[in-house]
């Protein structure tokens, strides 16, 4: 099991106190759920993100609560794009022996028969909804798409389960589409009306010069 060390947080809603907590290379957490009271704690942002490449977003991490080991997983945490920070981390403990509802990223395979005819890939659906015990939540849901033809669609139901999970969503959803290609027809049309309204242009042109030769 991967570790993660914690801090307690004092002052857990002061914002001074946040942002020299983050300024310090630490991120603020709040931990709830089984057996454990809702706890104000903090975790160097460096340990969060190695243990997070480790572990998956739905991996099950041993965090060391005030001295007791607690599993947890991580239910939201929320990303500065413009600092490249980890702001605020959610971790839920849990019993490893209770089934969870998370969801799990829809991983493609393959090269589709169709997109080499030239049809396009679409893939309505990245994400899907899964119940396992902690242990058994798979990292990705693996869809081989290499025999897809033009006009082939993927449903829910045409997943193969490989593990002790169940997903949640309905069995008709799709999840990857080749469609036909539409770029070529679009230029040509494109090409033609660029062509009329040139034929157009050149005919007002001519008319013009007509009227001032009168």
């Amino acid at each position: 099991m991967t570790k993660l060390t914690s801090k307690t947080r004092e002052n857990k809603s002061k914002q001074s106190v946040l942002k020299e907590l983050r300024e310090s290379g630490r991120v603020p957490v709040v931990v709830y759920g089984y057996q454990v009271e809702n706890t104000a704690l903090s975790v160097d942002e460096n340990e969060f993100l190695k243990v997070i490449r480790e572990v998956g977003r739905n991996g099950v991490i041993d965090l060391d609560l005030e001295g007791k080991p607690t599993k947890v997983m991580v239910t939201d945490y929320q990303f500065d794009s413009l600092k490249n920070q980890v702001t605020h981390i959610d971790f839920v403990a849990i019993n490893m022996k209770t089934e969870v509802t998370v969801d799990v990223t829809v991983e493609l395979s393959g090269e589709a028969k169709g997109a080499e005819e030239g049809g396009v890939i679409e893939q309505p659906t990245f994400q899907l909804e899964v119940t396992a015990t902690p242990n058994n939540i798979p990292e990705y849901l693996h869809v081989d798409v290499s025999e897809l033809e033009i006009g082939d669609t993927l449903y829910v139901s045409d997943i193969k389960i490989d593990g002790d999970y169940v997903i949640e969503n309905d069995d008709e959803e799709a999840v990857v589409t080749v469609v036909p290609p539409q770029k070529e027809e679009e230029e040509t049309e494109e090409g033609e009306e660029s062509e009329e309204t040139a034929e157009e242009d050149a005919e007002g042109s001519e008319e013009s010069s007509e009227s001032e030769e009168e």
